[in-house]
């Protein structure tokens, strides 16, 4: 079964070809500064790259583009459209609607629409995404995969606010969590490599946005963001958690507006904040060569990680491993060195040498008798969307 994993964003749509149930990865490709007349497009075949910069100027402008290359004879990977079997959407915010992948219905797109609110820079762009692709792929069943689903089996002492129960009662304010698909997918596989019916994992989701998940049993019992993707971890350009008190003081001190002072946490905070760049290898050399405020900026975002650590620890009531993934958690020997010092009371104790070693490979970088396991385990969000697709018509 081929099934087009996609990812719209609001200015950008990226995608997979993969067929199921092999994994087996046809294609990849990206599509950037839609609404431009330079917007770059990119795709990937093998061993193969093409790139292009033309004038994309909306979202359905960029996706026929896909599907034209999809069929292209040279760098093209299927002959029609309609062998493509399911489209797989990734959409960022499912409320307390959806606690797994469905297939999109009017009543489906419906609610995304009511949900726009909880995730204004996400869930339209997502909704376009799948309502153009229903134009397009007209043979294909549209799935849909929310980032949401799989932090539904939180408890409500994890996931309600302490303000007045009408707020959670009547308007479902309160904590949802992100990147469950990222989550979802990386422990699993640790699982599979504990090889334990109970487990205990702390899934720790390093990249421009940043999220960590307390899991035990397979399931989401806490996680670091909230009900936006804004708090938690000390992100690219995002805050993180902020004492509410500062919101009111900006907005009374520098007069600011709610838009002004979202703006400020959203975009101008976080690591950019700190030190004047978002990008941690950036900042990493900088600090390298005695930048304080890089190297501060380190620290807090270590300190961050590591108070979510002991948190969900005591949440678990021990721990069997901890999982870093995505692209700094991934790729930063440094940042994984900074979250995991001084943790050996818990039984978390780094191996600086393996640490060290860079490999796209599941590895474990735990010392010989550490009696928790600290695993580097690249994610593939767009291999899970294709799999809960593919489980889901089959």
């Amino acid at each position: 079964m081929n099934i087009l994993v996609l990812n719209a964003g609001s200015s950008s749509l990226k995608y997979q070809l993969i067929e199921m149930p092999s994994q087996t990865l046809k294609c990849v490709g990206l599509v950037e500064r839609i609404g431009m007349d330079d917007a770059i497009f990119t795709h990937e075949k093998g061993e193969e790259e093409f790139s292009e910069t033309l004038p994309i100027l909306n979202h359905e402008i960029g996706l026929r583009k896909i599907a034209e290359t999809l069929m292209d004879d040279k760098i093209g990977v299927i002959n029609s459209v309609d062998e493509i079997e399911a489209v797989g959407h990734r959409v960022v915010h499912g409320g307390n609607k959806f606690s797994k992948t469905v297939v999109v219905t009017t009543q489906v797109k419906d609610s995304i629409r009511e949900l726009f609110d909880l995730a204004p820079l996400h869930n339209p762009p997502n909704l376009t995404g799948i309502e153009i692709a229903e134009t397009i792929f007209t043979a294909a069943k549209q799935i849909a995969i929310f980032d949401t689903a799989f932090h539904q089996t939180m408890p409500k002492k994890a996931y309600q606010f302490a303000i007045p129960n009408e707020y959670l009662n009547q308007h479902h304010i309160r904590a949802y969590g992100f990147h469950g698909t990222s989550h979802k997918y990386v422990s699993e596989k640790a699982i599979e490599k504990l090889n334990k019916k109970d487990s205990k994992i702390i899934s720790i989701h390093l990249g421009n946005g940043c999220s960590m998940a307390a899991i035990k049993d397979g399931k989401t019992i806490d996680t670091s963001m909230g009900m936006g993707p804004m708090n938690g971890l000390i992100m690219g350009t995002r805050s993180g958690d902020i004492d509410p008190s500062v919101i009111f003081f900006l907005m009374k001190k520098f007069n600011k507006s709610a838009e002004e002072v979202n703006k400020l946490l959203q975009k101008e905070s976080g690591m950019l904040g700190l030190t004047g760049h978002s990008d941690l290898r950036e900042i990493s050399e900088k600090a390298t060569e005695g930048d304080e405020n890089c190297k501060n900026a380190l620290e807090l975002a270590a300190y961050r990680i590591q108070k979510f650590i002991g948190s969900f620890v005591a949440a678990l009531n021990g721990l069997d491993a901890i999982i870093f993934t995505a692209g700094i958690g991934e790729n930063s020997a440094l940042m994984r060195k900074l979250a995991c010092e001084n943790l050996d009371f818990l039984g978390i104790d780094l191996d600086s040498e393996k640490n060290a070693i860079r490999s796209k490979n599941i590895r474990e970088i735990q010392k010989e008798n550490g009696k928790v396991k600290i695993f580097v385990i690249p994610t593939n969000e767009e291999v899970e969307i294709a799999k809960q697709s593919y489980q889901l018509l089959k």
